[in-house]
Order: structure tokens, then C-alpha cells, then sequence
């Protein structure tokens, strides 16, 4: 990492925000979506319309909120130039989608999608929205390219609360397989490079889904259920094992034959996935692969026992579906059923880094826009990633890291760094991750500071309105306002934001 990388990637930041101006009929737009994605890359503890405006020196939050809710511009040409900007920097015809839904908690019943269903964060049912989210793996990086807001049964079955929260009357109930459909489809319809679909079992059940991806002829790696319906191998059953009727009554057969391959499926934080992998031919009742292509069942077993539900210590056993065309290497299957967890770190990373989980809208627009630049916020840390790595030069084959030495030539202690010049690398170090470039990036480019009168008049602006939030909340409940809300007129008018 120079100095010179480090300026280089607020330039960088401009250029992708310029050339999304023609998204935008007027300047204003242009300049509060500048503030808003700089806001995302920022290093704000919560990033929401009243944090963000205060970083870009707004008196007061309706600049932005005005431009979620109510400026004229479209979430989905937003999503089509991010597509574009992913495909133009990671595109690779090796690629994987993978599929995948996350889970924002809310409180109360309007927000748009909101209601009590299972949430993937805690593991039980809370009140939440759900989100379907498709995901971009290449070789360079991995970054969201597609999201759907699920609407539970509850939500499309009363259409006045549905037209309340701005959904479109056309807006129908959707599976969130049948949402993960469609964004396929208009994976295929942009030419998106790719060469496999990944998801988990919640996708891999899903039968109009795998038709879907049969009738498409592509290659997939699906997370099933134990009961997902088989037929085979093909033979008699071995003597004292059932027939095969579901996915986990191959279990005895592999057990018998015992022909596991330990193989990773990936390099994780903490090293390389290691697992214990064995294949079989099968073919899903009620259902052919595609002209070409075959069925496998790829069983995924825990290196070492582990105590399980119950208190019992027994290996861990996980399900895979595999459609590939015939002869496609088993070690392509098993790189792919770990290439699922991509998906879990953009969640995860997006919450974190960039406030996926933190806005503060209701309405079907406003969640589409909002989501819309989340992802693209994420998408720019991860090219400038994917850029700074392709560009890091590698120590030639055969040749010690700096300061490690050789048999040859013994360690010597490196002299320590110059004062107040930068760190020095004395050693192997870890890649770039893409906390750690989003943390440098909002400690230079991003970086903002303004003067106490600005900071004290966003604080007057601030303190007034919730002064005027409480006596609303005390008033509707018909509670006597305490002493210190009593005189004075809480609703006295405030510098204004120009509008949109």
C-alpha cells in the first residue's frame, strides 16, 4: 500500500459517481447521491439519513430522505450500471452466482415486507424484513449485482396496506425461489458472464428452480434436504441398506464403501475449509437434468466428530446437488459447494461496512434506492480490492519474503522505519481485506471536517426536532408534558434545506 494508492481511490470514487449523473435529471440529485454513497463508505458508526447528512454538512436530514423518497430517478437503472460496473471489473466466464436471503430487523407493522418470519441473523422468528440477494464470485472478487425485497402472503394479500407502502399494484406474492428466478433471468438477459448457480438447501429444494436451471442448461451446486427425493445409484440395494428414495439414505452406502476424499472447498479466514468428500451418481425423481448434463449427490462430512443436537458427538453431514455437464471434474463440484459462503461474507460485510441493515425507510421505492446504493457502495470497495491485489507485486518464485532469509543466507534483524515515514513490511503480511480498505479510504478521501458553528447548528436542528418528536409522543398518549417541555413553542421554524 503507497500513499499515492491511497488518493488515487477518492479519483477513483468520482469518476464512478460522475458517470452516473446521466441518472439524474438535475444537479441537486447528483450532488445528495454523491453524499450519500460517500456517506456509506464512510467511517460513521450508524450510516442513516441523519448521520450521513451531518457529514456532508446538510443543516438537516430532508435532503436526503427527499431523495430516497421523492426525487425523480430509478433504483433499477442504478442496478443495471452496477451490473455493469461489476461485470467490467470482475467479469469471468468462470464465475459463480450465488443465491442467497438476509434478514434487516424492524419494529412495528409498516415498513414495507415487515412481519414476523424467520430470521437467518438469530435463528428464530422475529419481526423482519427479508431480502433476496444474488451475488457475483469471480477470481478477483465478490460483490452483490441483484436484490428483491420479499413480500410475505400476509403483505400481497391486502392491497390497500400494500398501495399505503407504495408497492406497485402489478407486484404479485413471490417465492423467495421464485425471486431468485427471476434476478437469474435477468442475469442471462444482460449477458452477465458466469458458469455455475450456488445456494443453500432453502433454494435447492425448490423444484421450479432447478427446472428452471435445467430448461437453461447451467451447471449448479445446490444446498439440499435430507428428504430431497432420489432414485439410485442405479443396482440392488446392498445387503441390510434400504432402497434409495432420499437424498440421505446414501448415507449407509457411503459409510460402507468409505471412499472419502479430504479436499477444501476454499481458503477461509482462519486457512483452508478442509472436508471429507464423497460422490454418487443419482437421479432426482420426477425430474431429468438437461441434454448433456448429469445428476450427482455430493455428501460433505466433518473432518472430526462434534457434539451435535442431543448432546450426541457424530460427524457433521451436509447434502449437495450437483448438475454439471458429464465428466466435470468432482474437485469443480466441491470448490463450488464452498463458494456458497461468498454470499454470507457480502451480508455480513455489507451490514458492517457499508449499512445495508441501517436505513430508515418504509416505502417500496425508497427500500429499492436506498438497498440500490448500499450495493454499490459495496461493489466500489471491492473493485478498488480487486485492483489493488491484481496490481501488489509478488516475490518471485524461490526467493525469500523480506526478512525471512534462506538455509543459505541466515535472518538478519531489518533496521527499523524511518520516523514518521510509513510502517515497514518486515515480514509476510495478510491481503488487503475489504475492512481494511474501507477503513483507509474513509480516513483519507472521505474524510470531513467541519467548523463548530456548522457542528452546533446541526446540533440545535437536531435537539429541536426531537424535542418536537417527544411532545408528539406525550400528546398522543394523552400524558402531561414534564416541566422542562412546557413553555416555549417546540415547532419554531429552521433554516431549510434547499429542495430537490
Amino acid at each position: 500500500m503507497t500513499e499515492e494508492r491511497l488518493g488515487e481511490w477518492a479519483e477513483e470514487l468520482a469518476v464512478l459517481l460522475g458517470g452516473l449523473d446521466h441518472l439524474f435529471a438535475r444537479p441537486e440529485p447528483r450532488e445528495v447521491f454523491a453524499d450519500l454513497v460517500e456517506g456509506l463508505l464512510s467511517d460513521l458508526r450508524r450510516k442513516n439519513a441523519w448521520t450521513m447528512s451531518a457529514r456532508a454538512g446538510h443543516v438537516t436530514p430532508s435532503r436526503i430522505q427527499k431523495f430516497l423518497n421523492a426525487a425523480s430517478w430509478s433504483a433499477d437503472a442504478l442496478l443495471d450500471e452496477l451490473r455493469a460496473y461489476v461485470a467490467g471489473h470482475l467479469g469471468d466466464p468462470s464465475a459463480s452466482l450465488v443465491l442467497d436471503d438476509t434478514q434487516v430487523q424492524k419494529k412495528g407493522t409498516k415498513s414495507v415486507g415487515v412481519a414476523r418470519q424467520h430470521c437467518g441473523a438469530t435463528g428464530d422468528v422475529r419481526n423482519c424484513q427479508v431480502m433476496v440477494m444474488l451475488t457475483y464470485a469471480a477470481p478477483g472478487g465478490h460483490t452483490f449485482i441483484d436484490r428483491r425485497l420479499y413480500l410475505p402472503a400476509a403483505w400481497t394479500g391486502d392491497r390497500a396496506r400494500c398501495r399505503e407502502a407504495g408497492v406497485p399494484d402489478e407486484v404479485a406474492f413471490a417465492t423467495k425461489p421464485q425471486l431468485a428466478t427471476h434476478m437469474l433471468e435477468r442475469a442471462l438477459a444482460e449477458g452477465v458472464l458466469f458458469a455455475w448457480v450456488v445456494a443453500d438447501s432453502g433454494y435447492g429444494r425448490d423444484a421450479d428452480l432447478r427446472a428452471f436451471l435445467h430448461r437453461e442448461r447451467l451447471s449448479y451446486v445446490l444446498a439440499v434436504p435430507v428428504d430431497l427425493p432420489l432414485i439410485g445409484p442405479p443396482g440392488r440395494p446392498a445387503p441390510g441398506t434400504a432402497t434409495i428414495k432420499r437424498a440421505d439414505h446414501l448415507l449407509p452406502y457411503a459409510q460402507r464403501r468409505d471412499q472419502w476424499e479430504r479436499r477444501s472447498c476454499g481458503q477461509g479466514s482462519k486457512g483452508q475449509r478442509y472436508y471429507d468428500w464423497t460422490l454418487f451418481a443419482v437421479r432426482v425423481k420426477g425430474q431429468e437434468p438437461a441434454e448433456g448434463f448429469e445428476h450427482q449427490l455430493l455428501i460433505r462430512r466433518s473432518t472430526h466428530k462434534k457434539q451435535l443436537a442431543g448432546g450426541r458427538f457424530d460427524f457433521e453431514y451436509a447434502y449437495f446437488l450437483v448438475h454439471a455437464p458429464a465428466a466435470t471434474p468432482a474437485g469443480a463440484a466441491m470448490e463450488q459447494a464452498g463458494i456458497r459462503w461468498k454470499i454470507e461474507e457480502d451480508n455480513e460485510q455489507g451490514k458492517q461496512l457499508t449499512g445495508l441493515d441501517q436505513y430508515q425507510v418504509r416505502k417500496w421505492i425508497p427500500w429499492h434506492r436506498s438497498v440500490t446504493c448500499t450495493m454499490l457502495a459495496h461493489a466500489f470497495l471491492t473493485v478498488q480490492r480487486a485492483h489493488h491485489l491484481a496490481a501488489a507485486p509478488a516475490p518471485p518464485c524461490g526467493e525469500p519474503t523480506p526478512g525471512q532469509g534462506t538455509a543459505d543466507t541466515p535472518h538478519r534483524e531489518e533496521p527499523p522505519p524511518p520516523t514518521g515515514g510509513p510502517p515497514h513490511q518486515s515480514g509476510p503480511m495478510i491481503r488487503l481485506t475489504l475492512s481494511a480498505l474501507a477503513c483507509l479510504l474513509a480516513l483519507t478521501g472521505l474524510a470531513i471536517r467541519h467548523d463548530d458553528a456548522e457542528v452546533l447548528r446541526q446540533h440545535h436542528w437536531r435537539t429541536e426536532h426531537q424535542t418536537a418528536a417527544a411532545i408528539s409522543h406525550y400528546q398522543r398518549r394523552g400524558d402531561p408534558l414534564p416541566a422542562h417541555l412546557r413553555p416555549g413553542d417546540p415547532n419554531r421554524s429552521h433554516q431549510q434545506d434547499p429542495p430537490l
